[in-house]
């Protein structure tokens, strides 16, 4: 026999997560002002061509989510923010949902001096601290809401240092603004969500006092040849964020 190769097909995202996804950008994009107007199952059976049980699967999944709520004889409403605590829901599960995450906010960075990454974050991620990284602070904002929902602090790598010289701090995300002047493309992220307690900087930042509970999302980024070019630590107040994850079974 020869070395014929088997190609494996990629695994599709089974419709109804797909259906979850679309509806889920319209909620969170303000497409349905009036709670009521969230459209009925057959409507969404017809405008999205799927069936009734898929439409019910990804209500169930945004329902899960705490985006809307479903109750019987009065159809599917919108949860209003303050219901879901005007919290930010974000989907998991690959590095373009992350890049949702940008879309649905903003942020703005400051440069700051080279830094030595923090000793509990180079521990935790376990490389040398030594080191002076770049370092931007940005506080990322939601349309329409005075408080923050984040203040973040990324670190890249001193190696990419003519690609830093190229950021535009009111762009598109850090790291993908790297992939574009380093000519490196994202292979996978790691991300690390632990509740600590707000220092007195992140408190002010947020509107916090010091010592409150926040939640801090640390984010690595390797390239194609696992190098890790940049790390990103996020520091929520916990009423202000949310994470949703789908876990597909084989």
């Amino acid at each position: 026999m020869g070395g014929q190769k088997i190609k494996t097909a990629k695994k599709k995202k089974p419709r109804y997560l797909e259906l979850a996804d679309e509806l889920r950008e319209e909620v969170l994009r303000g497409d349905y002002p009036d709670p009521g107007d969230f459209p009925t199952e057959s409507v969404l059976c017809k405008k999205f061509d799927v069936s009734r049980f898929t439409v019910r699967e990804a209500l169930r999944k945004l329902t899960s989510e705490g985006l809307i709520a479903r109750k019987r004889g009065s159809g599917t409403i919108v949860q209003p923010a303050t219901a879901r605590a005007g919290a930010l829901h974000q989907p998991l599960s690959n590095v373009g949902e992350i890049l949702q995450y940008a879309r649905d906010t903003t942020i703005t960075y400051e440069k700051l001096p080279p830094q030595e990454i923090p000793t509990k974050i180079a521990e935790q991620i376990g490389i040398n601290p030594k080191q002076k990284w770049f370092v931007f602070h940005g506080t990322r904002l939601k349309p329409e809401r005075k408080r923050p929902i984040a203040v973040t602090v990324a670190w890249i790598d001193p190696d990419f240092a003519d690609g830093v010289e190229k950021i535009d701090i009111a762009g598109a995300t850090l790291f993908g603004q790297i992939e574009e002047y380093c000519n490196v493309t994202v292979s996978r992220v790691t991300q690390d969500i632990q509740a600590i307690a707000a220092t007195k900087r992140f408190a002010d930042d947020l509107g916090l006092e010091e010592g409150d509970p926040i939640l801090r999302i640390l984010r690595c980024y390797f390239d194609e040849d696992d190098r890790l070019f940049e790390i990103s630590a996020s520091y929520h107040p916990g009423e202000r964020f949310a994470y949703s994850m789908h876990i597909e079974v084989d």
